[in-house]
C-alpha cells in the first residue's frame, strides 16, 4: 500500500497472461514496466516451486482488494479512480463501494472502450483524469488481462500527476457478486482455475488451455531463452 500510494504501478497476471510472455511483446514490455506484481496465478506459483526450488506465497487479486477496501485514506471524497469493462459492472462497483463507507463520485467511474490490441492508447481516459479537480489517489482498472497491463503503462507514462495505478481485473467482481464466489479452501489448494471453469467452461476451458504455455515460458527462462 505504501509503495501504491506514492504512485506505484501494480499488476495482477493470470496465469493465461503470464503465459503470453515472450509471444505478446507488448504486453510483457508493460509486466515488466510495472513496480511490482503480487502473485495472483496458483498455477505459476506451483511452477516457480518446480523450476526454480523457491517457495512464493500466493495473493489473490480478490483477497488483495479486500485487504485495499479496507484502507482509511479511500474514506476521503474522490480518493479512487475506476476503469471498468461495461455499464453494469460499474453500477455494481459503485454502489459496492459506497456501501462499504468509500465515497465514489459518477465522474470517477469511466467505462473502457473495446480497445485495438495492436495499440492501446485512449486519449479520451487521459483528457477526464487530468481534468478532474480532485486528482485520485488510486486508479484501478478492472479489464481483462492483456489489456489492463498495457492500459495502466500507457497511463503511467502519460499522466502528468503521480497516482497508483492497479491493474486488478475481475477481482472486484468476486467481492460484488458479478463473479461467483470461490470457496477458500479451494483457492488454499490452488485449484480456482478448476472452480471458475465447472462455473463457466465456455469461457474459461479455452483461457486455461492456452495458460499450459506457461510450462514452456518457464522452460525457455531456464535455459536463459527468454527475451
Amino acid at each position: 500500500m505504501e509503495r501504491l500510494r506514492n504512485g506505484g504501478f501494480m499488476v495482477v497476471p493470470s496465469g493465461p497472461g503470464l503465459a503470453t510472455i515472450g509471444k505478446d511483446l507488448r504486453y510483457t514490455e508493460a509486466v515488466q514496466n510495472s513496480d511490482f506484481a503480487i502473485p495472483d496465478s496458483g498455477f505459476m506459483v506451483l511452477l516457480y516451486r518446480i523450476f526454480k526450488g523457491k517457495r512464493i506465497r500466493k495473493l489473490s487479486g480478490a483477497k488483495f482488494i479486500k485487504l485495499f477496501v479496507n484502507d482509511p485514506i479511500l474514506k476521503d471524497k474522490n480518493k479512487i479512480f475506476l476503469v471498468d469493462p461495461n455499464i453494469e459492472e460499474s453500477e455494481l462497483n459503485h454502489n459496492y463501494l459506497n456501501g462499504v463507507g468509500i465515497p465514489l463520485s459518477r465522474k470517477n467511474q469511466y467505462i473502457a472502450p473495446i480497445y485495438d490490441k495492436k495499440d492501446i492508447v485512449d486519449t479520451q481516459l487521459l483528457y477526464i483524469l487530468e481534468n478532474l479537480k480532485e486528482k485520485p489517489k488510486f486508479i484501478l482498472i478492472n479489464l481483462g488481462s492483456g489489456v489492463q497491463e498495457r492500459l495502466g503503462y500507457y497511463l503511467k507514462n502519460n499522466l502528468s500527476f503521480t497516482t497508483g495505478i492497479i491493474c486488478s481485473g475481475a477481482a472486484i467482481a468476486f467481492l460484488t457478486g458479478a463473479q461467483a464466489k470461490i470457496p477458500n479452501w479451494v483457492l488454499k489448494i490452488y485449484c480456482g482455475w478448476l472452480c471458475r471453469i465447472i462455473q463457466n467452461p465456455n469461457v474459461f476451458l479455452k483461457r486455461y488451455i492456452k495458460a499450459l504455455r506457461l510450462l514452456y515460458v518457464f522452460y525457455l527462462d531456464k535455459k536463459g531463452k527468454l527475451i
